[in-house]
């Protein structure tokens, strides 16, 4: 049997080895000559890239509905730091460094949160919704993702799912960042919004791109590996000439080879291989 990893060895060991990748992070951040984009603009720049949208609460069994509804305010609260945010060309954008501390002290509630392929519950807990959306954003556009970490696992089924599985990320503040650089000639600006039932963005642009983008999701099934079942898939990213519709480049993202964690009675039995 492997030996454990130090942050696998109880609940003070994990604490001691997150304490030492925050302050890791902070450090690196401190000492780093990276532009970090700073600027807010109440203005929206002229040209849309892209929009998106996704469910604020969704009702899985098993999940404290309490913990969904303290998601909105959470999400609300990150909308703050993050809406307006302009990108300049040569600037990175960074999930922590823009939002902050998701703190009790900053008005931020417990909510659901992903850690080592588990579904948990603490302070800020839900914000990877809004890593999510940003990340399928910048997916439908030109910009260069510098810093993504992928969830592992298949944690819930596939109702109500609106985009290819596997293209969101996992943030934790502050050392599992989610960032991206404008490596183009024109400014990009992040809006992000939420209302009642969803939250919203917008990447838009002080120009046009002159492609469009799409994420499709070939191969999709599930296998059984033992006593384990596992959600399978490729997601591709087909560029388009926005002009003349013609694919220009079709590349694969990701290999999905994703561990159910849910109850495997709930995999439709036609996708099963």
């Amino acid at each position: 049997m492997a030996e454990k990893l130090f942050c696998e060895r109880g609940p003070l060991a994990y604490k001691l080895s997150v304490k030492k990748e925050t302050l890791k992070r902070s450090l690196r951040d401190r000492f780093s000559n990276e532009p970090i984009a700073r600027t807010k603009s109440e203005m929206p720049l002229p040209c849309l890239l892209t929009s998106h949208s996704s469910v604020i609460v969704r009702r899985l069994a098993g999940v404290d509905l309490r913990m969904q509804e303290n998601k909105r305010t959470n999400l609300r609260l990150a909308c703050e730091k993050l809406n307006g945010l302009v990108i300049r060309p040569g600037e990175t954008f960074s999930f922590w460094l823009t939002i902050g501390k998701p703190s009790k002290k900053n008005g931020y509630l417990e909510g659901l949160y992903i850690e080592h392929g588990k579904v948990g519950s603490g302070i800020g807990g839900g914000l990877c919704q809004m890593g999510n959306l940003i990340h399928y954003m910048v997916l439908h556009s030109a910009l260069e993702v510098t810093e993504l970490h992928h969830h592992s696992d298949a944690l819930f089924p596939d109702e109500r799912r609106r985009v290819p599985f596997g293209t969101g990320t996992s943030v934790s503040y502050n050392y599992i960042d989610y960032r991206f650089k404008n490596t183009g000639d024109h400014d990009v600006q992040l809006l992000v919004w939420t209302d009642d039932e969803e939250l919203h963005g917008e990447l838009r642009s002080a120009a046009e791109d002159p492609h469009s983008y799409e994420l499709v999701e070939e191969d999709h099934h599930f296998s059984r590996e033992g006593d384990a079942y596992f959600r399978n898939s490729k997601v591709y990213r087909l560029i388009r000439d926005k002009a003349t519709g013609e694919v220009l480049k079709k590349e694969l993202l990701l290999e999905n080879h994703s561990r159910v964690m849910y109850d495997p009675a709930l995999i439709p039995p036609e996708q099963i291989r």
